[in-house]
């Protein structure tokens, strides 16, 4: 089940990797006119129109953005998905290390949120950041993404308390652990721990960040906006101490 979105135009970024694929997925399957945005990877989805930029040029973002608002005459939402997780160390990390996190987890949310309020401004629209329950936990080795994350919660916040006037809602989803190919393999600790916290018991899957996002972006969610929505299977409800 999900929202209809039919005739809505979406614009997502990241859509090459597992989540932003996810959340096309779901726009899609929900009835909207999905541009999926790429840079480096390809977009493998059916029934989009794919377009290439590199989000940490303003101007290439404004291009995206014009160019998805002119492909079905609309643009109604923009959900931000592109990032990296990289882990590092705190101790040794360099300047240009920390800077490479931040400018794509944080800048070129930035970048498209400005460029998508220079259209949406006049019908309204949602404007959706994939940040992280890394935002408000922090995890070791992710000190320049968890800070990102936490930076970009507090960005659609004051772009909601600014854009309101607009008519733009902007949020934030804030997921946990999501399941990609391999992940067990590669990393059976923090998978089996993860069982073990998780009050559902499973780790997420990128439908699940795409339905958040979906219903963010429907009439449904219509007075919701500044609102970080966690989905984490209930992880943060479990005691740390």
């Amino acid at each position: 089940m999900t929202a209809d979105l039919a005739g809505a135009v979406v614009l997502v970024t990241g859509a090459s990797g597992g989540i932003g694929a996810g959340v096309a997925r779901r726009f899609a399957a929900a009835g909207a006119h999905v541009v999926a945005h790429h840079h480096r990877g390809e977009v493998d989805l059916a029934d989009v129109l794919a377009l290439r930029a590199d989000l940490a040029d303003e101007h290439g973002c404004r291009r995206l953005v014009q160019e998805a608002a002119a492909w079905r005459g609309r643009l109604d939402a923009v959900v931000n998905c592109a990032g990296v997780q990289p882990v590092r160390a705190l101790e040794g990390m360099t300047a240009d290390e920390w800077r490479a996190v931040v400018d794509t987890n944080l800048t070129m949310a930035f970048n498209c949120t400005q460029a998508a309020v220079s259209v949406l401004r006049g019908t309204g629209g949602s404007i959706t950041h994939i940040a992280s329950i890394e935002g408000t936990h922090p995890a070791p080795g992710h000190a320049h993404y968890a800070s990102a994350k936490a930076a970009l919660i507090m960005h659609a916040r004051s772009a909601a308390l600014e854009y309101g006037g607009y008519g733009v809602r902007v949020n934030t989803v804030s997921p946990g652990l999501v399941d990609r190919p391999g992940l067990a393999r590669d990393w059976p600790d923090g998978v089996r721990r993860w069982h073990d916290a998780a009050p559902l018991g499973r780790l997420g899957t990128p439908d699940d960040i795409g339905d958040a996002c979906v219903f963010l972006a429907s009439p449904m969610a219509s007075f919701i906006t500044g609102h970080d929505l966690v989905v984490d299977g209930g992880v943060g409800a479990r005691p740390t101490w």
